[in-house]
Protein backbone atom coordinates (compact mmCIF):
# COMPACT_ATOMS: atom_id res chain seq x y z
CA UNK A 1 0.00 0.00 0.00
CA UNK A 2 1.80 3.18 -0.76
CA UNK A 3 1.69 6.39 1.11
CA UNK A 4 -1.74 7.99 -0.90
CA UNK A 5 -3.73 4.74 -0.18
CA UNK A 6 -2.62 4.91 3.36
CA UNK A 7 -3.12 8.53 3.84
CA UNK A 8 -6.67 8.30 2.21
CA UNK A 9 -7.54 5.29 4.95
CA UNK A 10 -6.13 7.64 7.63
CA UNK A 11 -8.85 10.49 6.44
CA UNK A 12 -11.82 7.96 6.30
CA UNK A 13 -11.33 6.65 9.48
CA UNK A 14 -11.09 9.93 11.38
CA UNK A 15 -14.69 10.90 9.49
CA UNK A 16 -16.06 7.79 10.66
CA UNK A 17 -15.20 8.14 14.10
CA UNK A 18 -15.95 11.44 14.53
CA UNK A 19 -19.85 10.69 12.83
CA UNK A 20 -19.81 7.94 15.48
CA UNK A 21 -19.08 10.34 18.25
CA UNK A 22 -21.63 12.86 17.17
CA UNK A 23 -24.37 9.90 16.56
CA UNK A 24 -23.28 8.79 20.19
CA UNK A 25 -23.72 12.53 21.40
CA UNK A 26 -26.94 13.28 19.68
CA UNK A 27 -28.21 9.89 20.68
CA UNK A 28 -27.85 10.51 24.47
CA UNK A 29 -29.22 13.63 24.58
CA UNK A 30 -32.15 12.44 22.91
CA UNK A 31 -32.73 9.22 24.92
CA UNK A 32 -32.37 11.25 28.13
CA UNK A 33 -35.95 12.55 28.38
CA UNK A 34 -37.27 14.70 30.55
CA UNK A 35 -39.16 12.78 33.86
CA UNK A 36 -42.16 14.50 33.87
CA UNK A 37 -43.63 13.13 36.99
CA UNK A 38 -39.98 14.49 38.70
CA UNK A 39 -40.94 17.76 37.27
CA UNK A 40 -44.54 18.00 38.37
CA UNK A 41 -43.58 16.67 42.11
CA UNK A 42 -41.04 19.57 42.10
CA UNK A 43 -43.51 22.45 40.64
CA UNK A 44 -46.55 21.01 42.69
CA UNK A 45 -44.24 21.07 46.21
CA UNK A 46 -43.15 24.57 45.30
CA UNK A 47 -39.24 23.29 45.01
CA UNK A 48 -38.50 25.49 41.88
CA UNK A 49 -34.93 25.96 42.14
CA UNK A 50 -34.73 22.22 42.28
CA UNK A 51 -36.90 22.06 38.68
CA UNK A 52 -34.40 24.73 37.46
CA UNK A 53 -31.36 22.33 38.71
CA UNK A 54 -33.03 19.55 37.49
CA UNK A 55 -34.07 21.07 33.42
CA UNK A 56 -30.23 22.52 33.08
CA UNK A 57 -29.05 18.96 33.35
CA UNK A 58 -31.17 18.27 30.96
CA UNK A 59 -30.53 20.90 28.38
CA UNK A 60 -26.80 21.57 28.20
CA UNK A 61 -26.06 24.52 26.61
CA UNK A 62 -26.01 26.31 24.42
CA UNK A 63 -29.97 25.52 25.13
CA UNK A 64 -31.05 26.80 21.52
CA UNK A 65 -34.73 24.88 21.37
CA UNK A 66 -38.04 27.44 22.06
CA UNK A 67 -39.53 25.10 23.96
CA UNK A 68 -36.46 24.66 26.36
CA UNK A 69 -35.45 27.95 26.80
CA UNK A 70 -39.45 28.57 28.35
CA UNK A 71 -39.09 25.65 30.78
CA UNK A 72 -35.68 26.95 31.97
CA UNK A 73 -37.19 30.55 31.82
CA UNK A 74 -40.25 29.84 33.75
CA UNK A 75 -38.66 27.76 36.02
CA UNK A 76 -35.38 30.19 37.04
CA UNK A 77 -38.65 32.93 37.43
CA UNK A 78 -40.80 31.18 40.00
CA UNK A 79 -37.31 30.04 41.59
CA UNK A 80 -36.26 33.63 42.24
CA UNK A 81 -33.49 33.48 39.66
CA UNK A 82 -34.85 36.61 37.79
CA UNK A 83 -31.23 37.41 36.05
CA UNK A 84 -31.24 33.57 34.35
CA UNK A 85 -34.95 33.88 34.03
CA UNK A 86 -34.41 37.08 32.20
CA UNK A 87 -31.16 35.54 29.99
CA UNK A 88 -33.73 32.66 28.81
CA UNK A 89 -36.84 35.14 28.05
CA UNK A 90 -34.52 37.22 25.59
CA UNK A 91 -33.25 33.88 23.81
CA UNK A 92 -36.47 33.23 22.67
CA UNK A 93 -37.42 37.22 22.06
CA UNK A 94 -34.30 37.52 20.10
CA UNK A 95 -35.86 34.38 17.67
CA UNK A 96 -39.32 35.65 17.77
CA UNK A 97 -39.70 39.58 18.78
CA UNK A 98 -43.12 39.42 17.72
CA UNK A 99 -43.90 37.18 20.87
CA UNK A 100 -46.21 39.32 23.10
CA UNK A 101 -46.04 36.46 25.88
CA UNK A 102 -42.65 37.02 26.10
CA UNK A 103 -42.43 40.80 26.04
CA UNK A 104 -45.02 40.84 28.95
CA UNK A 105 -42.16 38.58 30.86
CA UNK A 106 -39.26 40.68 30.28
CA UNK A 107 -41.77 43.81 31.33
CA UNK A 108 -42.74 41.98 34.52
CA UNK A 109 -38.96 40.80 35.42
CA UNK A 110 -37.64 44.06 34.55
CA UNK A 111 -40.26 45.50 36.75
CA UNK A 112 -39.50 43.38 39.23
CA UNK A 113 -35.81 43.70 39.38
CA UNK A 114 -36.36 47.97 39.51
CA UNK A 115 -35.28 48.73 35.99
CA UNK A 116 -38.49 50.85 34.80
CA UNK A 117 -36.94 52.05 31.81
CA UNK A 118 -36.26 48.87 30.24
CA UNK A 119 -39.41 47.44 31.48
CA UNK A 120 -41.71 50.29 29.53
CA UNK A 121 -39.54 49.67 26.61
CA UNK A 122 -41.33 46.37 26.35
CA UNK A 123 -44.35 46.90 27.63
CA UNK A 124 -44.62 49.72 24.90
CA UNK A 125 -43.72 47.02 22.12
CA UNK A 126 -46.78 45.01 22.86
CA UNK A 127 -49.86 47.77 21.62
CA UNK A 128 -47.83 47.52 18.27
CA UNK A 129 -48.59 43.92 17.85
CA UNK A 130 -51.51 43.48 19.85
CA UNK A 131 -53.42 47.04 19.99
CA UNK A 132 -56.20 45.06 22.30
CA UNK A 133 -54.39 44.18 25.01
CA UNK A 134 -56.28 45.09 27.73
CA UNK A 135 -53.16 43.61 30.61
CA UNK A 136 -50.67 45.76 29.01
CA UNK A 137 -52.70 49.02 29.22
CA UNK A 138 -53.31 48.58 32.77
CA UNK A 139 -49.43 47.62 33.72
CA UNK A 140 -48.45 50.69 31.70
CA UNK A 141 -51.14 52.72 33.29
CA UNK A 142 -49.39 51.72 36.44
CA UNK A 143 -46.40 52.49 35.49
CA UNK A 144 -46.70 55.75 34.21
CA UNK A 145 -48.53 56.69 37.61
CA UNK A 146 -45.62 55.49 39.24
CA UNK A 147 -43.96 58.24 37.46
CA UNK A 148 -45.94 60.64 37.70
CA UNK A 149 -46.98 60.78 34.55
CA UNK A 150 -50.67 62.49 34.65
CA UNK A 151 -51.26 62.83 30.70
CA UNK A 152 -50.49 58.78 29.90
CA UNK A 153 -52.03 57.90 32.67
CA UNK A 154 -54.82 59.43 31.75
CA UNK A 155 -54.56 57.55 28.37
CA UNK A 156 -53.72 54.27 29.16
CA UNK A 157 -56.65 54.07 31.39
CA UNK A 158 -59.19 55.35 29.17
CA UNK A 159 -57.54 52.63 26.67
CA UNK A 160 -58.18 49.97 29.07
CA UNK A 161 -61.27 50.64 30.17
CA UNK A 162 -62.85 50.66 26.67
CA UNK A 163 -61.71 47.61 26.08
CA UNK A 164 -62.73 46.26 28.80
CA UNK A 165 -64.94 48.89 30.51
CA UNK A 166 -66.56 46.32 33.12
CA UNK A 167 -62.75 45.49 35.10
CA UNK A 168 -63.72 47.34 38.25
CA UNK A 169 -60.17 48.28 39.16
CA UNK A 170 -59.16 50.13 35.87
CA UNK A 171 -62.83 51.37 36.08
CA UNK A 172 -62.54 52.64 39.68
CA UNK A 173 -58.97 54.30 38.85
CA UNK A 174 -60.14 56.01 35.76
CA UNK A 175 -63.53 57.29 37.99
CA UNK A 176 -60.80 58.82 40.42
CA UNK A 177 -58.40 60.58 37.67
CA UNK A 178 -62.12 62.60 36.05
CA UNK A 179 -62.94 63.28 39.75
CA UNK A 180 -59.07 65.04 39.84
CA UNK A 181 -60.26 67.67 36.85
CA UNK A 182 -63.68 67.45 38.01
CA UNK A 183 -65.30 65.94 35.06
CA UNK A 184 -68.10 64.26 37.40
CA UNK A 185 -70.32 63.20 34.66
CA UNK A 186 -67.46 61.23 32.64
CA UNK A 187 -66.78 59.80 36.25
CA UNK A 188 -70.15 58.66 37.09
CA UNK A 189 -70.67 57.14 33.19
CA UNK A 190 -67.51 55.01 33.91
CA UNK A 191 -68.45 53.39 37.26
CA UNK A 192 -72.45 53.14 36.37
CA UNK A 193 -71.06 50.57 33.30
CA UNK A 194 -68.94 48.89 35.67
CA UNK A 195 -71.27 48.63 39.13
CA UNK A 196 -73.99 47.01 36.61
CA UNK A 197 -71.30 43.89 36.02
CA UNK A 198 -70.94 43.84 39.82
CA UNK A 199 -73.33 45.34 42.05
CA UNK A 200 -72.08 43.79 45.29
CA UNK A 201 -68.63 45.77 44.72
CA UNK A 202 -68.61 48.13 47.77
CA UNK A 203 -65.53 50.00 46.71
CA UNK A 204 -67.34 50.77 43.30
CA UNK A 205 -70.85 51.69 45.42
CA UNK A 206 -68.70 53.96 47.58
CA UNK A 207 -67.25 55.88 44.35
CA UNK A 208 -71.27 56.32 43.55
CA UNK A 209 -71.66 57.67 46.61
CA UNK A 210 -69.03 59.91 46.40
CA UNK A 211 -69.85 61.78 42.93
CA UNK A 212 -73.31 61.60 43.92
CA UNK A 213 -72.51 63.92 46.86
CA UNK A 214 -69.95 65.97 44.72
CA UNK A 215 -73.12 66.51 42.21
CA UNK A 216 -75.03 67.75 45.17
CA UNK A 217 -77.60 64.88 44.50
CA UNK A 218 -78.73 65.02 48.03
CA UNK A 219 -81.63 61.96 47.68
CA UNK A 220 -79.05 59.79 46.10
CA UNK A 221 -76.21 60.53 48.82
CA UNK A 222 -78.37 59.73 51.33
CA UNK A 223 -79.76 56.47 50.21
CA UNK A 224 -75.90 55.32 48.57
CA UNK A 225 -74.33 56.32 52.19
CA UNK A 226 -76.82 54.70 53.92
CA UNK A 227 -76.60 51.56 51.77
CA UNK A 228 -72.62 51.61 52.82
CA UNK A 229 -73.13 51.93 56.33
CA UNK A 230 -75.46 48.97 56.69
CA UNK A 231 -72.81 47.08 55.28
CA UNK A 232 -70.41 47.95 58.17
CA UNK A 233 -68.31 50.54 56.54
CA UNK A 234 -66.66 52.87 58.76
CA UNK A 235 -64.78 55.43 56.89
CA UNK A 236 -65.81 58.54 58.33
CA UNK A 237 -66.13 60.08 54.64
CA UNK A 238 -69.46 58.38 53.83
CA UNK A 239 -70.00 59.51 57.53
CA UNK A 240 -69.78 63.05 56.05
CA UNK A 241 -71.24 63.03 53.29
CA UNK A 242 -74.39 61.96 54.53
CA UNK A 243 -74.63 64.11 57.43
CA UNK A 244 -73.53 67.20 55.03
CA UNK A 245 -76.39 65.83 52.35
CA UNK A 246 -78.95 66.20 55.24
CA UNK A 247 -77.80 69.44 55.54
CA UNK A 248 -77.90 70.74 52.11
CA UNK A 249 -81.70 69.36 52.59
CA UNK A 250 -82.28 71.66 55.85
CA UNK A 251 -82.84 67.97 57.88
CA UNK A 252 -80.64 69.58 60.37
CA UNK A 253 -81.54 67.22 63.49
CA UNK A 254 -80.37 64.24 61.13
CA UNK A 255 -77.76 66.34 59.91
CA UNK A 256 -76.23 66.67 64.24
CA UNK A 257 -76.93 63.18 64.76
CA UNK A 258 -75.00 61.76 61.88
CA UNK A 259 -72.58 64.23 62.22
CA UNK A 260 -72.20 63.16 66.55
CA UNK A 261 -72.02 59.36 65.64
CA UNK A 262 -68.09 59.92 63.84
CA UNK A 263 -65.43 59.53 66.85
CA UNK A 264 -63.92 62.40 67.96
CA UNK A 265 -60.92 62.02 66.10
CA UNK A 266 -62.33 62.14 62.90
CA UNK A 267 -64.30 65.01 63.82
CA UNK A 268 -62.51 68.68 62.50
CA UNK A 269 -63.02 72.11 61.82
CA UNK A 270 -65.78 71.36 59.20
CA UNK A 271 -67.47 69.30 61.59
CA UNK A 272 -68.21 71.34 64.10
CA UNK A 273 -69.10 74.43 61.40
CA UNK A 274 -71.79 72.06 60.05
CA UNK A 275 -73.23 71.30 63.76
CA UNK A 276 -73.09 75.30 64.43
CA UNK A 277 -75.27 75.69 61.45
CA UNK A 278 -77.41 73.56 61.94
CA UNK A 279 -77.99 74.04 65.47
CA UNK A 280 -78.61 77.87 64.02
CA UNK A 281 -81.29 76.20 61.93
CA UNK A 282 -82.74 75.18 64.40
CA UNK A 283 -82.86 77.87 66.28
CA UNK A 284 -80.59 76.96 68.97
CA UNK A 285 -78.67 79.57 69.16
CA UNK A 286 -76.36 78.30 72.64
CA UNK A 287 -75.40 75.31 71.30
CA UNK A 288 -74.58 76.99 67.59
CA UNK A 289 -71.98 79.53 69.63
CA UNK A 290 -70.78 76.46 70.99
CA UNK A 291 -69.80 74.39 67.94
CA UNK A 292 -68.89 77.88 66.07
CA UNK A 293 -66.46 77.97 69.51
CA UNK A 294 -65.40 74.63 68.58
CA UNK A 295 -64.79 75.05 64.85
CA UNK A 296 -62.88 78.24 65.63
CA UNK A 297 -60.32 76.49 68.38
CA UNK A 298 -59.94 73.69 65.87
CA UNK A 299 -59.29 75.76 62.95
CA UNK A 300 -56.54 77.49 64.73
CA UNK A 301 -53.23 75.56 65.41
CA UNK A 302 -52.52 74.91 68.89
CA UNK A 303 -49.09 76.63 68.77
CA UNK A 304 -49.84 79.85 68.19
CA UNK A 305 -50.14 80.98 71.77
CA UNK A 306 -46.45 79.59 71.28
CA UNK A 307 -45.68 82.57 68.63
CA UNK A 308 -47.14 84.93 70.52
CA UNK A 309 -45.42 84.22 73.73
CA UNK A 310 -42.39 84.05 71.64
CA UNK A 311 -43.06 87.36 70.55
CA UNK A 312 -44.15 88.75 73.84
CA UNK A 313 -40.46 87.94 74.70
CA UNK A 314 -38.50 89.33 72.26
CA UNK A 315 -40.50 92.59 72.48
CA UNK A 316 -39.22 91.66 76.10
CA UNK A 317 -35.34 91.64 75.64
CA UNK A 318 -35.84 95.02 72.98
CA UNK A 319 -36.93 96.53 76.01
CA UNK A 320 -40.59 97.54 74.33
CA UNK A 321 -42.95 96.69 77.09
CA UNK A 322 -46.25 97.61 75.94
CA UNK A 323 -45.71 95.64 72.88
CA UNK A 324 -44.38 93.00 74.70
CA UNK A 325 -47.82 93.23 77.01
CA UNK A 326 -50.05 93.11 73.99
CA UNK A 327 -48.40 89.84 72.48
CA UNK A 328 -48.77 88.16 76.22
CA UNK A 329 -52.46 89.22 76.09
CA UNK A 330 -52.83 88.11 72.44
CA UNK A 331 -51.49 84.34 74.10
CA UNK A 332 -54.07 84.36 76.76
CA UNK A 333 -56.61 84.51 74.42
CA UNK A 334 -55.95 81.44 72.73
CA UNK A 335 -55.00 79.48 75.74
CA UNK A 336 -53.84 80.90 79.37
CA UNK A 337 -50.57 79.40 80.52
CA UNK A 338 -49.12 79.76 83.75
CA UNK A 339 -45.60 81.30 82.45
CA UNK A 340 -47.50 84.30 80.13
CA UNK A 341 -48.70 85.80 83.82
CA UNK A 342 -45.13 85.30 84.95
CA UNK A 343 -44.25 87.14 81.40
CA UNK A 344 -46.38 89.92 82.05
CA UNK A 345 -45.70 90.43 85.98
CA UNK A 346 -42.09 90.30 84.78
CA UNK A 347 -42.94 93.35 82.45
CA UNK A 348 -44.88 95.68 84.58
CA UNK A 349 -42.53 94.67 87.19
CA UNK A 350 -38.79 95.17 85.67
CA UNK A 351 -39.61 97.57 82.54
CA UNK A 352 -43.02 99.66 83.80
CA UNK A 353 -42.62 99.87 87.47
CA UNK A 354 -46.19 98.93 87.87
CA UNK A 355 -46.29 96.71 90.81
CA UNK A 356 -49.99 96.77 91.40
CA UNK A 357 -50.36 95.32 87.95
CA UNK A 358 -47.34 92.75 88.58
CA UNK A 359 -48.34 91.57 92.01
CA UNK A 360 -51.91 90.71 90.04
CA UNK A 361 -50.09 88.75 87.58
CA UNK A 362 -47.51 87.21 90.07
CA UNK A 363 -50.98 85.68 91.73
CA UNK A 364 -52.38 84.55 88.39
CA UNK A 365 -48.83 82.80 87.80
CA UNK A 366 -48.59 81.45 91.11
CA UNK A 367 -52.65 80.16 91.86
CA UNK A 368 -52.09 78.16 88.21
CA UNK A 369 -50.73 74.31 87.39
CA UNK A 370 -46.64 74.37 87.68
CA UNK A 371 -43.76 71.75 86.88
CA UNK A 372 -41.98 72.24 90.10
CA UNK A 373 -38.32 71.00 88.54
CA UNK A 374 -38.75 73.33 85.60
CA UNK A 375 -40.47 76.64 86.71
CA UNK A 376 -38.79 76.22 90.70
CA UNK A 377 -36.79 79.59 89.87
CA UNK A 378 -39.52 81.24 88.41
CA UNK A 379 -41.84 80.07 91.68
CA UNK A 380 -39.25 80.93 94.22
CA UNK A 381 -38.91 84.45 92.53
CA UNK A 382 -42.70 85.11 92.64
CA UNK A 383 -43.14 83.61 96.46
CA UNK A 384 -40.81 86.55 96.91
CA UNK A 385 -42.09 89.12 95.45
CA UNK A 386 -45.54 89.06 96.00
CA UNK A 387 -45.30 89.67 99.49
CA UNK A 388 -42.76 92.32 98.93
CA UNK A 389 -45.64 94.16 96.06
CA UNK A 390 -48.65 93.40 98.75
CA UNK A 391 -46.44 95.56 101.63
CA UNK A 392 -45.90 98.76 98.69
CA UNK A 393 -48.98 98.20 97.90
CA UNK A 394 -50.35 98.87 101.59
CA UNK A 395 -47.73 101.66 101.66
CA UNK A 396 -49.51 103.62 99.39
CA UNK A 397 -52.71 102.87 101.04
Amino acid sequence: MDISQITNTLVVMKRTTALLLLFCFIFKVSAQQIDNALLLDYYQTQRFADAAKYLKSIYPEPVTDTKALTNLAYTSRMAGNLADAESYYQRIYDKDSSNVAILFNLGNINLSRGNKIRSLLYYKKIPRLDSTNFAVYKQLAGLAESQYDTVSYGKYLIKANTINPQEPDVAFDLFRYHIVFKKYKEAEAVLDIAIQADTANLVLLKGKAQINYLQKKNAETIASCTKLLQTGEKDASVTNWLAISYYRLRQYKLAINTFLTMSADKQNEGTFFYIGTSYEGLLDYPNAILYFNKALKDGISSNVPDYYNDIGDSYSYMHLPKKAIAAYQKSLQFEERPLTYYSLANVYDVDLKDGKAALKYYKKYMAGKHDEQEEKKYIDYATLRIPQLNGKQSTLH
